[in-house]
């Protein structure tokens, strides 16, 4: 392996860990599969992390915070609540063709055993939530929309549109991202006091 930084080996540690757990999910990735990944030793791996959760976490994170990262740029750009609000749930079409939603499902089902990873799901999923729930307060305050507790709008309607969206990865044949997008966007309307078909 060429000689590299240790913030560029560190960076390709991640790059490795991230490919493979595409390949064969976060659960089943090991230490010795990151390594063939490089073409190195898995003792690299514990020089630049304390456990293989860890390398696994900052993977998982660096494809997660991305998707975030442009769902908040391209939020920015929209004008109104209403507006915002439709971009935040359309941004789930794409989740039959989303690798990263995979990964999401991965993360949701080692988070209890393995805490790095659930930490670093916990940390994303209250950003994503609070994105939600910055838009329904805005409605709020601008009369757009009507809902006494944006907080807890903002869970329900996450919980709603993530549920949704691991059942099209998980069985695609039983619900559509087409229909997962509308049935999210129903409930926002339920939840906020709009008319059937605002959204």
């Amino acid at each position: 392996m060429p000689r590299l930084s240790h913030d560029a080996r560190k960076t390709a540690l991640v790059t490795a860990a991230l490919a493979v757990a595409r390949r064969k999910g976060l659960g089943a990735t090991t230490a010795r599969d990151v390594a063939a990944e490089m073409g190195t030793s898995s003792g690299l791996i514990h020089h630049y992390f304390d456990s293989m959760d860890d390398l696994l976490a900052v993977a998982f994170a660096s494809a997660a915070q991305s998707d975030l990262n442009n769902t908040r740029e391209a939020l920015l750009d929209l004008p109104g609540p209403l507006r915002r609000l439709q971009a935040y749930f359309k941004n789930y079409e794409r989740i039959d063709g989303y690798w990263s939603m995979q990964l999401w499902l991965d993360a949701w089902a080692e988070a209890a055993r393995r805490p790095p990873i659930g930490a670093i799901s916990k940390q994303l999923n209250m950003q994503w939530q609070q994105i939600l729930e910055q838009i329904i307060a805005e409605g709020v305050s601008t009369g757009a929309f009507r809902c006494a507790d944006p907080d807890g709008a903002a869970w329900r309607l996450l919980s709603t549109v993530d549920g949704l969206a691991l059942q099209v990865v998980a069985h695609g044949d039983m619900v559509s991202s087409a229909s997962a997008v509308a049935w999210s966007l129903r409930s926002a309307e339920l939840e906020l006091g709009l008319a059937p078909g605002s959204l």
